[in-house]
């Protein structure tokens, strides 16, 4: 049996080595070099530019908006999703995650479309007497852009947890004279703390790493330090760009020891 189980890990194993392991080799090995191929740390350094520190309080900055907002959309909507049971919040997580079938760019596209200067909103907004809203190549319509793309990420581990909950827990809080508060502040709320700490990590990662949205919504006038690394990397800056993205790799290590703290048996997972 252990030898078929490794049979059958081998071709995930290649495909991890292949595209996770070789990559972040590389990453590491010209992040911590300089042209020569000498051990420096002055490409991480390159962190502590005006242009590039600013890019990345903006990142933070941008990230903790949209995770944020995420959170306050997602839980309520996980709770209305619970109390309908599971044959009938099945059906409706399906339709709630169906865009995510379609490719991002294409999803961010569409809401470049909505929210062009002669878009489809102000478009209406004219066709009924409102003035045209300037959204736009704005750092909104990045927050806007990141909540669309990654609020299922923070819906369905917060779904997760909260299904596994047993109705008796609740019932016997409020046996105890518990208001529906109470039960919410003292019961369901630290007991889906897994579901919403794995929540933020997986909203506030890809938002702090993204280049794409701000690329699309943002008009390239508002820079991320994801698209300062995409630019190095275009003018074969090999180095500099691995030091900044070694900078990011900090920040997602750090999420990941936050979610393994509070999220032990991985409850908060997707599925």
């Amino acid at each position: 049996m252990k030898r078929n189980g490794k049979l059958l890990a081998a071709p995930y194993t290649l495909w991890m080595v292949a595209f996770i392991v070789i990559p972040l080799f590389f990453i590491l090995f010209y992040g911590f070099t300089d042209n020569d191929f000498n051990v420096t740390l002055g490409s991480i350094a390159q962190i502590s530019k005006p242009v590039n520190l600013k890019a990345l309080w903006l990142s933070i900055e941008l990230s903790l908006i949209s995770t944020v907002l995420c959170l306050f959309l997602a839980y309520p909507l996980a709770m209305i999703l619970k109390g309908k049971g599971r044959s009938s919040s099945s059906f409706i997580v399906l339709i709630f995650i169906l865009p995510m079938w379609m490719n991002f760019l294409l999803r961010t596209f569409a809401w470049q479309t909505l929210l062009d200067k002669n878009g489809v909103i102000n478009t209406v907004l004219s066709a009924v007497g409102l003035p045209k809203q300037n959204i736009i190549n704005t750092p909104s319509a990045i927050i806007l852009g990141m909540v669309y793309n990654f609020l299922p990420f923070m819906v369905l581990p917060i779904y997760n947890v909260l299904v596994k909950i047993d109705d008796n827990v609740l019932n016997a809080a409020r046996d105890l004279g518990a208001n529906e508060v109470q039960t919410f502040v003292k019961v369901t709320l630290p007991l889906s703390l897994p579901g919403i700490i794995s929540g933020i990590t997986m909203v506030f990662v890809p938002a702090l790493t993204t280049f794409v949205i701000s690329d699309i919504l943002g008009g390239g006038k508002i820079l991320l330090l994801g698209n300062v690394i995409e630019q190095e990397f275009q003018i074969m800056n090999w180095h500099t760009g691995s030091g900044l993205s070694i900078v990011l790799m900090i920040f997602i290590f750090v999420s990941m020891l936050i979610t393994a703290k509070y999220d032990k048996e991985g409850e908060g997972s997707l599925w």
